[in-house]
C-alpha cells in the first residue's frame, strides 16, 4: 500500500505539476536573461577558459563536467525511452525544448548560488540552493528543506539506483558475478570519493568527456547506418509533436498533452534544470564573477539534452521505423531503448552498455558531491566522513537488492527539492537580470568585488 501511494504521488508530481512550474519558469528566465541562450557559444569557449587566479577550490572545466557527471546519466538513454514509449515520437521534441529553454533556469540558479557562496574555515567555498535561501531570501527554513530532500534523495536516485544499473548492464552482458561487480565499484567508488571535491572533479573532468564522446560518436554511427530512414524519423517526430493522429511505423497514437507531458517530464529530469543539484559543485568553481560561472555550468543543460538526448530519440525512432519488429507500443523504456541498439549488428549494443555503464558510475559521483554539501549546510563538516561511509555502504546495497519503492521515493524527493530551489531563483530574478547586464560584454571579465563572508564555525551546521 505505502509503496503505491508513493508511486501514484510520484507519478502525481512529474506530471504537470512540475511541468508547469519548471518549464515556466524557464520560460519567464529566458525573457528576465534577455535569451541568454544566444551566448551559448562564448559559454563553450569560457568552460574550457581556465580562471586560475580566481577564488575557488577547482576548475571553471572541472566544476563543469563533475555536475554533467550527474545529469549524464540513464536519463539520458533509458529516459528517452520512456518518454517514446509512453508519448510517442513526438515527446523527443517536447524533450529537446525543455533543454533549449531549460539552459536559462541553469544559468539563473547557478548566477544566486556563486552570488551568495560562502568560505569555510579551512578556505573551501560552499554554496548552492540553500545559501541563496538563507542569505539572500532570509528564510533559513527553505535552505534547510531544500538541504534535507537533497541529501536524503542523493542516496536512492544517485547512488543505489545507479549502483543496481552498473551491476545490472554488467552481470547481464559479460556474466560477472554481481556480489564481485558490488564489491569493485564499492572500493573504487570509495577511493575517488574520499579524495574530497578535488578527487571528484578530476576523476570526472577524465571520464565525462571520454564518455560522452564516445557515446555521440556510436550515436553518429548508428544514425550514418539508418540514413535511409534519418528524414523520416524528423519528420515522425514534428509531426507527431503536434498532431494528435496516430503516426503508424509501430508507435502507438497519442495525444499532444501527452506527447507533452512525457517529454517535458523526461528532458526536465534529465538536465535538472531548475532542481539545484548543479549549483552545488559550481559554487566551488575558480571564477572571477558569478556569471562567468553560471554561464559555463548552462552549457551542461545544452550538451545533456539539446544534444545527447536529441541524439538518442533520433537513434531509437529511426530504429524503430527501418526494424518493423520492434513494437514499439508493447515495450517500456528499458526494453525499447534495448531493442532498438541491439538491431544495429556490431556496434549497437556496446554503445548502450558501456553508455549505461559510465553514465551511471559518473552519476554516482556527482550526486555524492551534492549530497555531501547539503549534509555539511545541516550538520558542519564533522558529518563528511559518516556520510562518505553512508554512502559507499549505500553503493554495495544498492548493486544488490531491488529498488523499485527507492527509486520512486528518491523521485519523489527529487522533485520536490525543486519548489524551494525555484522559489529562490523566481524571488531573485530581479537580481539575476542586474548581474547579467553588469557583466555583459567586455565586462564578463570584470571582478565581482563583493566580499564573499566566512563562516564563523565551519564545524556547525545549521540544525547541530
Amino acid at each position: 500500500m505505502f509503496a503505491q501511494i508513493v508511486s501514484a504521488v510520484d507519478n502525481f508530481l512529474w506530471g504537470w505539476p512540475l511541468i508547469i512550474l519548471l518549464f515556466g519558469t524557464h520560460i519567464f528566465m529566458t525573457f528576465r536573461t534577455g535569451f541568454i541562450q544566444k551566448d551559448i557559444f562564448r559559454a563553450i569557449r569560457l568552460s574550457v577558459t581556465r580562471d586560475e587566479d580566481s577564488e575557488g577550490d577547482v576548475s571553471q572545466f572541472g566544476a563543469l563536467t563533475t555536475a554533467l557527471s550527474s545529469t549524464i546519466g540513464t536519463g539520458n538513454i533509458i529516459g528517452v525511452g520512456t518518454a517514446i514509449a509512453m508519448g510517442g515520437p513526438g515527446s523527443v521534441l517536447w524533450m529537446w525544448l525543455t533543454g533549449l529553454f531549460g539552459i536559462a533556469t541553469k544559468y539563473a540558479e547557478t548566477l544566486i548560488a556563486v552570488k551568495f557562496r560562502v568560505r569555510s574555515e579551512n578556505g573551501s567555498m560552499i554554496g548552492g540552493a540553500m545559501y541563496a535561501l538563507d542569505r539572500g531570501l532570509h528564510a533559513k527554513w527553505a535552505g534547510i528543506v531544500f538541504a534535507l530532500l537533497a541529501a536524503v534523495c542523493a542516496f536512492g536516485i544517485g547512488c543505489m539506483v545507479q549502483a543496481n544499473a552498473v551491476v545490472t548492464n554488467i552481470t547481464g552482458n559479460f556474466h560477472v558475478p554481481a556480489l564481485a561487480v558490488a564489491i569493485v565499484l564499492s572500493l573504487i567508488v570509495a577511493l575517488v570519493i574520499l579524495g574530497g571535491i578535488r578527487s571528484i572533479t578530476s576523476v570526472s573532468e577524465k571520464l565525462v568527456p571520454f564518455m560522452a564522446l564516445f557515446y555521440v560518436a556510436g550515436s553518429l554511427i548508428i544514425l550514418v547506418m539508418n540514413r535511409d530512414v534519418l528524414g523520416q524519423a524528423v519528420l515522425t517526430i514534428l509531426s507527431s509533436a503536434v498532431s494528435p493522429r496516430a503516426v503508424g511505423g509501430g508507435f502507438v497514437g497519442s495525444t499532444i498533452a501527452t506527447a507533452c507531458r512525457y517529454g517535458f517530464a523526461r528532458g526536465l529530469f534529465s538536465n535538472e534544470s531548475g532542481m539545484g543539484s548543479a549549483p552545488l559543485v559550481a559554487s566551488a568553481a575558480q571564477t572571477r564573477n558569478p556569471k562567468r560561472q553560471a554561464m559555463v555550468a548552462m552549457t551542461g543543460t545544452f550538451w545533456d539534452t539539446v544534444v545527447i538526448c536529441l541524439m538518442t530519440g533520433l537513434v531509437l525512432v529511426s530504429c524503430i521505423l527501418k526494424y518493423p519488429e520492434i513494437d514499439a507500443a508493447a515495450l517500456n523504456g528499458a526494453e525499447l531503448t534495448s531493442r532498438a541498439f541491439s538491431m544495429i549488428p556490431y556496434v549497437g549494443l556496446p554503445i548502450l552498455v558501456v553508455g549505461l555503464i559510465t553514465f551511471a558510475f559518473s552519476t554516482i559521483l556527482g550526486w555524492y558531491y551534492y549530497g555531501e554539501r547539503c549534509a555539511v549546510y545541516l550538520f558542519g563538516e564533522k558529518v563528511i566522513l559518516l556520510y562518505k561511509i553512508l554512502w559507499v555502504i549505500g553503493v554495495f546495497v544498492g548493486a544488490m537488492v531491488e529498488l523499485n519503492l527507492i527509486w520512486n521515493i528518491a523521485d519523489l524527493l527529487n522533485g520536490l527539492m525543486a519548489v524551494p530551489n525555484i522559489a529562490a531563483v523566481l524571488l531573485l530574478s530581479g537580481l539575476v537580470a542586474r548581474e547579467t547586464k553588469k557583466y555583459s560584454g567586455t565586462h564578463i571579465n570584470d571582478r565581482d568585488e563583493t566580499q564573499i563572508p566566512t563562516l564563523n564555525n565551519s564545524k556547525s551546521g545549521v540544525l547541530w
